[in-house]
C-alpha cells in the first residue's frame, strides 16, 4: 500500500467545510414603520412652518424695504388736511405769536425740538423769486415780518413731516430713514400742488397759500405750501 506524504513544510489542507459569516439581521417591519413615520412627521412640520410669499405682496421682503416716495404719497393727504385745519390767517397768527408764543403754538402749531411748526393761510402778491423762493407782500402784517414761500424745484426742510406732530423718529429704523421720510413727503407735495401751477412765473401775481413754517425767527417765515391758488 502506497502512502502519500505532503512535502516538508507544507500546511495540510483542511477537509472541514467552511462556515459562512453570519448576516446582519434584517430590520424588523415595525422598525421600518417607525422610521417612515418619523420622516413623515419632520416633513409635515416643515410644511406647516413654510409660508408661501407671492411676489409683490406685503410679505414680500422687497416690499418691506422703506420707500420714501411711497411713504410720502400715503402721508401727504392727511398732513395737508391737518395743516389746513389748524391754519390761521397770517396777520392773526403774527399777532398771536407776538402776544404769547406758547399759546399761539398750542392753537396754530405743533411743538418740535428744532422750532415749532406753525400752520398758516396767507394771501399776498409774489415778488421776484430767488432760488425758487418768493417773497410775499401781505396786507395787515406787522412791520418787519417777512413772509416767503418756497416753490422748488427742490423743496427743503422737514416742516411738512413735523407739522401734524405725530411722525416721530421712533417710528423709523434710523435717522437716514427719518430724514428720507420728510423728503418723500416734500416730493409728494410738489407733485400734488406745485407741479399743477406755473411755479416759475408767479412774480406780480396774487397767490393764496396754505402751508407750514418752522418758528425759529418770528420775523422771518419760510412757508412750505400744501395748497396754492393763483389769482
Amino acid at each position: 500500500m502506497v502512502q502519500s506524504t505532503a512535502p516538508a513544510g507544507a500546511v495540510p489542507k483542511s477537509t472541514t467545510p467552511k462556515t459562512p459569516a453570519p448576516k446582519a439581521p434584517a430590520p424588523s417591519r415595525r422598525g421600518l414603520i417607525i422610521a417612515l413615520a418619523a420622516v413623515a412627521a419632520v416633513v409635515a412640520g416643515i410644511a406647516l412652518d413654510t409660508r408661501v410669499v407671492h411676489i409683490g405682496s406685503e410679505a414680500d421682503v422687497r416690499q418691506q424695504a422703506f420707500s420714501p416716495d411711497a411713504y410720502g404719497q400715503k402721508e401727504f393727504p392727511r398732513i395737508a388736511e391737518a395743516i389746513k385745519a389748524k391754519a390761521g390767517a397770517a396777520p392773526e397768527l403774527a399777532a398771536a405769536i407776538a402776544a404769547d408764543k406758547d399759546a399761539a403754538i398750542a392753537k396754530y402749531g405743533a411743538p418740535s425740538t428744532t422750532g415749532a411748526i406753525m400752520s398758516v393761510r396767507v394771501t399776498g402778491v409774489a415778488g421776484e423769486a430767488k432760488a425758487g423762493i418768493y417773497p410775499l407782500t401781505v396786507a395787515g402784517m406787522p412791520d418787519g415780518v417777512n413772509v416767503r414761500v418756497q416753490t422748488g424745484p427742490a423743496i427743503n426742510g422737514t416742516d411738512l413731516r413735523d407739522a401734524p406732530g405725530d411722525i416721530a423718529f421712533g417710528g423709523f429704523k434710523n435717522q437716514i430713514e427719518y430724514q428720507n421720510a420728510g423728503a418723500g413727503i416734500n416730493r409728494a407735495m410738489k407733485a400734488a400742488v406745485l407741479d399743477k401751477i406755473d411755479a416759475a412765473n408767479l412774480t406780480g401775481k396774487t397767490v393764496e397759500v396754505t402751508g407750514a413754517f418752522r418758528l425759529i425767527n418770528p420775523k422771518n417765515w419760510l412757508i412750505t405750501p400744501v395748497e396754492v391758488v393763483v389769482k
